[in-house]
């Protein structure tokens, strides 16, 4: 019989690492090779179907690459990027200050389904809860409030990560924040939706199998080729 705890969640399944740090060597090393909900759109398509096109064999083939050598390479922050870091950590703020107190974690992890998922929420709010932050140009954050916030739906782009930190988690609402320094900041309550979620799962699944087939044909293939050694960015300097 599974052991559920006061939220609702098997705990033998879900992980949360408190000890993590987003950003950090050692949160990069703890996803490694691991889909998460922020790559999940690069499997699962609009419509909720798994996705067979360039950009699912690409992420196929990195976290391939990344479970063959335990190593992630660096990639590159735009500004948008270093602008949107800044802006969540003020949006959490006013969430924490004006809507409810938050507990800011690293990483969770959920192995429910024979194989390992993995979700970066960007706070946890009580036992039920926790919001994922979007920081947004201003034309977008406009849009959001005329058509989003009078319907209390997210714009379609963030579904499909939402609806799998929430499957990750098992948490029962995700506060979705809508963020443009200047504007009022927009705040969106989504609820798991099972049939989404499923769909999800099942692509997940899918990409798992194909995953561990790549792996052993791999193995297979570099039967007799020559090693070599990886470079690092101090080795190359000196």
């Amino acid at each position: 019989m599974e052991m559920i705890d006061k939220a609702g969640r098997n705990p033998s399944t879900v992980r949360i690492h408190t000890d993590l740090i987003q950003g950090t060597e050692e949160w990069i090393t703890t996803r490694c090779g691991m889909l998460t909900a922020s790559e999940m759109k690069l499997i699962v398509t609009p419509t909720f179907k798994a996705a067979s096109n360039e950009k699912e064999r690409a992420h196929l083939y990195e976290l391939l690459a990344q479970r063959i050598t335990g190593y992630v390479e660096p990639h590159y922050v735009s500004d948008d990027m270093m602008r949107g870091h800044d802006d969540e950590v003020e949006a959490v703020e006013l969430y924490d200050r004006h809507v409810a107190r938050v507990e800011r974690v690293g990483f969770i992890t959920n192995n429910k389904w024979g194989f390992t998922l993995g979700y970066s929420p960007d706070a946890l709010v009580g036992d039920l809860g926790q919001i994922e932050v979007k920081s947004r140009r201003q034309k977008y954050q406009v849009e959001t409030f005329l058509i989003h916030v009078l319907d209390q739906t997210i714009p379609s782009e963030f579904l499909i990560q939402v609806q799998s930190g929430l499957a990750i988690s098992e948490r029962g609402f995700c506060d979705f924040i809508s963020y443009s320094g200047g504007l009022p900041m927009a705040v969106i309550r989504v609820h798991p939706d099972p049939k989404i979620q499923d769909a999800i799962i099942s692509a997940a699944s899918d990409f798992e199998r194909r995953l561990s087939e790549n792996l052993e044909r791999y193995r297979a293939a570099i039967v007799g080729a020559l090693p070599t050694v990886r470079r690092i960015e101090g080795d190359i300097q000196a």
